[in-house]
């Protein structure tokens, strides 16, 4: 079940798209205004984001940039009954993946949400093939779940080897704590953040043999496996 995060300020059609998309199959999650779409996005995990372009507290635009701040893998559709190209343009200048004019035809919405759905899949299928990483001298296989240190396999509990994964996937760059949490643990907590660095520290050890990688922690930000090249 897809998961969607809906922000619209109009009770009758919020009420209308919840329910209708939940007959649909999804788990909706309706937030009235941006403050409370934004806090639905801190606490939660979504596979795709509904913005209304007006709404009391900030416009849909600015709501998008700040999800984004949050979740930079989040996709989003825009809906608005304003009609003019410069905000159809603006809206998918700021990455929007889609836009749907005023009144909304329900079931179009959701043909346009089950299209998207399926190309993400797509694209995450196409990233799941990849076999292996390799990591300075380590090699982190994706088929036996297994790190191997020159040929030596080095064991590691189902958490490690996710966190080592998408480390080792944006090698040398930020992973943030928001995106390790949601998706390693699937939430993004307090406690959840103190396992994190539990778990950090286990992965220094298994790769404390090879001093060309580092976990660093960028402050307040999240992790990075850093790796020198020779």
């Amino acid at each position: 079940m897809y998961k969607l995060l809906l922000v619209e300020d109009d009770n009758a059609l919020g009420y209308l798209l919840s329910e209708y998309l939940g007959m649909k199959g999804f788990a909706i999650t309706w937030a009235k205004d941006a403050a409370e779409g934004l806090l639905k996005t801190k606490t939660n995990v979504f596979d795709l984001a509904i913005l209304d372009v007006m709404l009391p507290d900030m416009n849909g635009f600015e709501l998008s940039q700040k999800i984004k701040s949050i979740n930079p893998e989040l996709p989003f559709i825009f809906l608005t009954a304003r009609s003019l190209k410069i905000d159809v343009l603006k809206g998918f200048s700021l990455g929007a993946v889609d836009y749907l004019k005023k009144p909304i035809d329900e079931e179009e919405l959701v043909v346009r949400i089950n299209a998207l759905i399926s190309r993400l899949v797509d694209d995450k299928e196409q990233e799941a093939q990849v076999s292996q990483y390799e990591i300075g001298d380590y090699i982190l296989s994706m088929d036996n779940f297994e790190l191997n240190y020159k040929g030596k396999p080095i064991k590691l509990t189902g958490k490690e080897f996710d966190l080592l994964a998408l480390l080792a996937k944006n090698k040398n760059q930020l992973c943030t704590h928001k995106e390790i949490l949601t998706t390693v643990w699937d939430k993004n907590d307090y406690f959840n953040k103190k396992s994190l660095n539990v778990f950090i520290s286990h992965l220094r050890k298994h790769l404390a043999q090879d001093p060309k990688l580092s976990i660093v922690n960028v402050s307040r930000r999240g992790f990075m496996l850093r790796v020198e090249e020779d």
